[in-house]
């Protein structure tokens, strides 16, 4: 019986997994089946997103829109005064907001030596015309002298050469006037250049408008060129006339067929979206952005006040001609935020919230971005709710929940 008992050794020595080895093995499959668990735990938690509404590119607006387009508010006539001379500020008469007259003063530059310049001048003038009122009451004196000459030559009691040498007085008297004459005509001459140099250091506003940018200050250097590096300013504001205020809209080449010159239209100003303003077309211009694929079109504002300031974005409906019985097709696509577009696998992608989750969406966007939004002409349609910059670990198919954004 002993020889048949078996020994604890050698069964522990068998082919099957040492003992030890059972809780290592139980303790990885736990934290694995745990691991797995947050995982599906984290991934069916929805991601918070923000979202924005996409906006029609066109017909959503007027009715009878044929078109539509955006752009801003630009003046025709804008200028940046500069003094024609260089020298240093003593006034600035100007801060931005006020409102100019044509010909008001602006600016004043330090002129005492300009000043002298022209006292010296005019001293210069008087000096020479009083130079002329000698040399005429010489050339008087001398012709007398010759008359009274001639008549006692023909009495016989001087010589004929007296009175030739009387006459040669005359002659050169009469020459000397008319040099001392063109002595005042150059000293008149250089009073104006003086006066006209002087002038030049007071800065006047070239049309009535509004001061947009007060652009130097009492004590620095203004120049008519950019000497000096960036110690010189070349201005002292920017003035602007509100009268010649216009719309400039880009529209796409596709489309430009459909504008006409005169055609009525009707802006909103994307700070006043309710405020309609009736308008027309003034001109196409005649060039094409190779690099938006687009083309200028000027548009007149036929109400005009205070709302209306330089630079402003602004959107216009381009209308039917009366008679016309249905309006021309509109573009496709919408507008978007450009937060909006992200980078997925080297394309451009918007992520499109429907039923929940994250629709991943490839688009081309237009290249001009205008007021912050950019043109999608596929793949996204107005009123599509897009996520705004959407986070990086955000795929295809994803669940998010939108929350409102942060003011």
């Amino acid at each position: 019986m002993n020889e048949l008992r078996i020994q604890h050794t050698e069964r522990d020595q068998g082919g099957g997994p040492p003992r030890w080895l059972w809780p290592v093995v139980a303790t990885l499959v736990v934290v694995a089946l745990a691991g797995a668990g947050a995982w599906w735990v984290l991934a069916a938690r929805p991601v918070v997103v923000h979202t924005a509404t996409a906006t029609a590119l066109a017909g959503g607006g007027s009715a009878g829109a044929v078109l539509q387009a955006t752009g801003y508010v630009t003046p025709r006539r804008r200028a940046t005064v500069s003094t024609q001379i260089t020298g240093t500020l003593t006034q600035v008469l100007i801060e931005e907001g006020d409102h100019v007259e044509k010909g008001q003063v602006l600016a004043r530059l330090e002129d005492s030596a300009l000043r002298a310049g022209l006292g010296a001048a005019r001293a210069n003038l008087a000096s020479a015309q009083a130079q002329v009122t000698t040399a005429q009451a010489q050339l008087t004196q001398a012709q007398a002298d010759a008359r009274r000459q001639d008549e006692l030559v023909a009495s016989g009691m001087v010589t004929r050469q007296a009175a030739e040498q009387a006459r040669t007085a005359v002659a050169t008297d009469a020459a000397q006037l008319e040099g001392r004459r063109r002595d005042a005509d150059a000293a008149g001459a250089a009073l104006n250049q003086a006066q006209v140099n002087f002038d030049y250091s007071v800065v006047r506003a070239p049309f009535a408008g509004v001061v947009t940018e007060k652009a130097a200050q009492v004590g620095e250097i203004v120049s008519p060129l950019s000497a000096g590096g960036g110690f010189t300013r070349t201005g002292v504001g920017t003035i602007v006339d509100m009268d010649s205020l216009e719309v400039e809209v880009d529209v796409a080449e596709a489309y430009i067929g459909q504008v006409k010159a005169n055609m009525p239209a009707e802006a909103l100003l994307d700070a006043y979206p309710d405020w309609k303003i009736p308008a027309h077309v003034i001109a196409i211009v005649p060039a094409a952005d190779r690099g938006k694929g687009t083309v200028k079109v000027r548009v007149a504002l036929e109400q005009k006040d205070a709302r209306l300031v330089p630079d402003i974005g602004v959107r216009v409906s381009f209308l039917a001609s009366k008679g016309e019985a249905t309006p021309a097709q509109a573009p496709r696509g919408a507008l978007v935020p450009a937060p909006a577009l992200a980078q997925r696998d080297g394309r451009a992608v918007v992520f499109v919230v429907v039923d929940g989750k994250a629709v991943q969406r490839a688009v081309a966007p237009a290249a001009q971005e205008v007021g912050g939004l950019k043109s999608i002409p596929d793949g996204v349609s107005a009123g599509d709710q897009v996520i705004l910059s959407p986070p990086a670990e955000l795929r295809d198919g994803a669940a998010v929940r939108v929350e409102d954004a942060p003011h």
